[in-house]
């Protein structure tokens, strides 16, 4: 590691972490043009906003000469900010954090320029290919600048060390933008190392599936994560589901991020509110709602580009309000419109430097916001209405079913409907479809099933010592035993036969288990009626999913939607069509692979994906013989019956699958006539389905958790 003067990478490190951006105020500090806009900008600590500046449709055209200006300029800034250094400490830090901050504006703009972010605007390969020489050559001079002041080009490497340091946080390291990290690191061994970077950016673009299938059109992506979106929005993701749960996550993975909230709580919190902290307790669900928006502010400022230039269709951000009022219309409704003028403060300010000097957008601070709503109670259809009339969008979770997915999707088309007559422009809504969750249950319930009937088959006495055995091969251990045995006979069994223990139906120690009672043959014949169930149940979401689309959005039944708006909200024609174009089937909770391949369209979905997930489907699609092409508009294609024979055996799948009587009425008003059967789960039942009751379990201990640690924090400051 090379030092000089005391400069080595360590230091440098340790200076630009501990280095903070400068505040935000309105007005806008005196700004000659554009140029000196990003470079004041950058130099004040917000290089990101800095580099998206130039994102702007009303450069096109002008990008090479911007460029141009600006590195000729920042050429002058760095010669001024590097006299002196040698003999002064604060000067050596202050033109640490001069490069670094220079350097992190000029590499954001290289990922932007290859990115998607070139092809929203409108900017052409051509002047995208120049820009980015420019940089380049520009940064290759810096990098012989601190070879000659430092013996290496410290300040650049930290720089680029710091960035995929920050990638690499993602889900633990378990995730594509982690991976996309370690494979850039292995480019970035040559030099001059502002070559390598920007071939490794070009390539760790180009060789990735979701960058691929975007491009191309082939469908629309999400973040179901809080961390790494920036990097994912390169690759043409436009949408982010988050929660508090999710929150907390973003806030385990980043320790930077929980000790900025702890400054956020002394620095601003306290001031602000201060009977929050006088109180803890009585305010506790207002505390966590705070930190959840303070983790998720940055999803926010990262899609205000494609938020603007898709006039409020990409670029969304999911935010999930407090699950404990998920049921009670008035507070749901207050909290949304509460949270969405919170939001709008915070977010005028960042517009008005984001779109400094443009003529547009004229409406600045209008959130990138949709409100998710917890399909598991009755009470979410007046929601999800309500919150559309707002135009505010909204993301209906918590769903599983047919029913809940067409009867919520349709509410918020007739939410929609109400804003556009009150001449407000909608935001993009989603529809989601949580079909791994769907799966793990039907999984779970199969299991429960077949390992009760093996059970009653030997008696209690016997049926005790086969669920210890069971037990002993899943690995229980520790405290989890004394609550497994303290269980009942069914307690035991539905703790084997959860997703965390058993994962797969062809599971060794549950194959054994059946196996061993005789209740199903020999060990070829469990193994057989396994698979097939396995199989059957892995596929169980996607058909869910396929099914809402085909009712929602196929060609024969579009049209009828547009005309079913037209007449029952005597909107026009055109302003029908925005709606149905504004609403998505978002596939989520995937559990594999193919639950993306096998739910692509270019119209009506977008595919939101786990972080472990998008890796997986990366590394799927790098396999020999994969081709993309394959699975273009794969939603709307047929798939062979036998399976689906075999979920119609389940009863809740039957539930999910088929339509319920309130849907039926809703359809034929609309003049939709398949026959979809009448056995779905029906309004008054979202509650007690299965996997409703599991999820919404799930995330409230979730939230509770999250809850306590947030309200610790508050009690100690």
């Amino acid at each position: 590691m090379g030092t000089y003067s005391g400069v080595s990478r360590d230091y440098a490190a340790e200076v630009i972490l501990s280095s903070r951006p400068s505040p935000l105020n309105l007005p806008v500090p005196f700004r000659l043009d554009h140029v000196d806009h990003v470079i004041k900008t950058a130099l004040d600590g917000h290089t990101k906003l800095a580099s998206d500046h130039l994102l702007h449709p009303e450069l096109r055209g002008m990008l090479v000469e911007t460029a141009s200006l600006l590195v000729e300029r920042l050429e002058t800034v760095l010669t001024r900010a590097g006299s002196g250094v040698r003999s002064d400490e604060k000067k050596l830090g202050e033109t640490i954090v001069a490069r670094n901050r220079i350097y992190d504006v000029l590499l954001e703009t290289i990922w932007s320029l290859t990115g998607v972010e070139k092809t929203w605007v409108g900017f052409s390969d051509e002047e995208a290919s120049k820009t980015i020489g420019f940089i380049t050559g520009f940064l290759k001079k810096c990098e012989e600048l601190e070879k000659e002041e430092l013996g290496e080009p410290v300040v650049f490497r930290c720089t680029i060390a710091s960035q995929l340091e920050r990638m690499r946080l993602v889900n633990k390291g378990n995730s594509l933008v982690a991976w996309m990290a370690r494979e850039m690191e292995s480019e970035l061994e040559t030099e001059p190392l502002a070559e390598s970077y920007v071939r490794a950016v070009e390539k760790t673009l180009n060789n990735n599936f979701y960058y691929s299938a975007y491009r191309s059109g082939l469908c629309k992506f999400g973040n179901d994560y809080a961390l790494g979106l920036r990097w994912l929005r390169h690759l043409g993701y436009v949408q982010v589901s988050t929660n508090p749960v999710l929150a907390a996550l973003a806030y385990e993975d980043d320790p930077y991020l929980w000790e900025s909230f702890k400054k956020h709580v002394e620095e601003n919190l306290r001031r602000q509110y201060p009977e929050w902290f006088s109180e803890p307790e009585k305010h506790a669900d207002e505390i966590v709602m705070e930190a959840t928006r303070f983790a998720l502010l940055d999803n926010f400022y990262v899609f205000r580009v494609p938020f603007a230039l898709s006039k409020y269709q990409d670029g969304l951000v999911s935010y999930q309000l407090n699950p404990l009022i998920a049921d009670d219309v008035d507070k749901s409704v207050e909290a949304a419109r509460s949270f969405a003028e919170k939001l709008e403060n915070d977010l005028r300010v960042y517009d008005e430097y984001l779109f400094w000097g443009y003529r547009e957008p004229r409406e600045k601070g209008r959130p990138n916001l949709v409100v998710k709503v917890a399909a598991a109670y009755p009470s979410s259809v007046e929601i999800v209405r309500k919150i559309n009339e707002m135009g505010i969008g909204q993301n209906v979770t918590l769903s599983f079913t047919v029913s809940q997915e067409v009867i919520l999707g349709v509410a918020a088309m007739e939410g929609m409907a109400v804003a556009v007559g009150k001449g407000i422009m909608p935001t993009q809504t989603y529809d989601t479809n949580m079909g791994g969750r769907l799966e793990d249950h039907l999984r779970e319930s199969v299991a429960a099933s077949l390992l009760l009937k093996a059970v009653e088959k030997l008696g209690v006495g016997g049926g005790e010592v086969l669920l210890e055995k069971m037990a002993d091969r899943l690995g229980i251990k520790g405290e989890e035993v004394s609550i497994f045995r303290a269980k009942d006979i069914r307690g035991k069994v539905e703790l084997l036969t959860s997703r965390r223990l058993l994962g797969s139906l062809v599971n060794e120690a549950f194959i054994e288990a059946l196996v061993s009672t005789g209740a199903y043959g020999g060990r070829e014949q469990v193994l057989n009626m396994l698979k097939t169930f396995e199989d059957a149940v892995r596929m169980s979401g996607t058909y869910v999913a396929r099914r809402v689309y085909e009712i929602m959005f196929s060609p024969s039944n579009r049209f009828k939607w547009v005309d079913y708006l037209m007449r029952k909200h005597r909107i026009p024609g055109e302003s029908a069509e925005l709606i149905i174009n504004r609403i998505d089937l978002l596939p989520a909770s995937k559990r594999k692979p193919e639950d993306t391949f096998l739910t692509l369209s270019r119209r009506n979905v977008t595919n939101t994906e786990f972080p472990n997930h998008q890796l997986a489907v990366v590394k799927e699609a790098l396999r020999e013989g994969f081709n993309m092409g394959d699975y273009e508009d794969s939603i709307s294609r047929r798939i062979g019956p036998d399976v689906l024979e075999i979920l119609m055996g389940i009863e809740d799948f039957v539930k999910a699958y088929e339509a319920s009587p309130e849907l039926n009425g809703l359809l034929k008003e609309v003049g939709i006539v398949e026959d979809y059967g009448d056995r779905g789960v029906k309004i008054a039942d979202w509650p007690s389905y299965g996997p409703c009751i599991k999820t919404l379990q799930e995330f409230t201990r979730a939230y509770l958790t999250f809850r306590k640690r947030v309200l610790d924090l508050a009690k100690e400051s």
